[in-house]
């Protein structure tokens, strides 16, 4: 059976006619279907209610990178490089807390896995460059390097789930982010970071699936069988799951 993924979008305006849509990343969408996921776009703009029958229909749930969430979840004001997608954030933080109560599969990426984060009462460094000075690596690469270029290296916690994943403890990433993870939330561990310390993964232990990564591994997959890994193990847990309750 393939499990039903719900991959959640982005609001975007269009610059020439000004409607609005729902836009996703096709890499993600290929890489959980290369996994032996069915790939479902959740919409931005749902009612909550919609977005409980929708989500009551899901396998697993996955996060995306993007913009920055809304600073206001964790109690900040926002730093003048932020750049928030509300009806991103009213998407995906139900999203997050309802598949964590439930042990729903959950697998976060980029802004995904800052999401998660804030989203279970976590925080975030808004700005690295301005706010972390003293970092000695570039986390966010210009927009014309290629986007499956590695540009540092992570370590990984050898007891964690993410290990196991992998198959090694230290492994290159690719990184295209100026924030990152600054209090982890409740019951959350940290399992990689890179060189200067800034948290690259996190995992909430004990469950069936709830893991996410600084980096974008769907740029990485097709290249590197390890970041195929996390999407396999993603989208296996989504299944067991599946066969489990029917």
């Amino acid at each position: 059976m393939q499990p039903l993924i719900g991959i959640t979008t982005a609001s975007s305006i269009d610059p020439n006619s000004g409607l609005l849509y729902s836009r996703a990343y096709q890499p993600i969408i290929r890489a959980v279907e290369r996994a032996g996921g069915l790939p479902l776009l959740i919409p931005t703009g749902l009612s909550e209610s919609t977005l409980r029958a929708l989500y009551d229909r899901l396998d697993g749930v996955l996060l995306p990178g993007g913009p920055d969430i809304d600073p206001a979840y964790y109690g900040e004001e926002a730093h003048p490089t932020v750049r928030i997608d509300a009806a991103r954030d009213a998407l995906e933080v139900p999203l997050v807390r309802w598949a964590a109560q439930d042990d729903l599969p959950l697998f976060g990426i980029c802004r995904g896995h800052q999401v998660i984060n804030v989203a279970l009462g976590g925080s975030l460094i808004q700005d690295i460059p301005s706010q972390v000075p003293t970092t000695v690596l570039a986390h966010d690469i210009p927009d014309k390097q290629p986007r499956d270029r590695t540009t540092h290296d992570v370590a990984i916690q050898p007891d964690s789930r993410l290990a196991t994943i992998m198959g090694t403890t230290k492994i290159g990433v690719n990184s295209l982010h100026h924030q990152a993870v600054e209090r982890a939330a409740p019951g959350m561990v940290v399992t990689a970071v890179s060189p200067d310390g800034l948290v690259e993964a996190t995992e909430l232990p004990g469950r069936r699936f709830a893991l996410s990564v600084q980096w974008h591994p769907e740029d990485l997959y097709e290249n590197d069988e390890t970041m195929l890994r996390l999407f396999k193990e993603f989208v296996d847990a989504a299944r067991e799951r599946t066969n489990a309750r029917a």
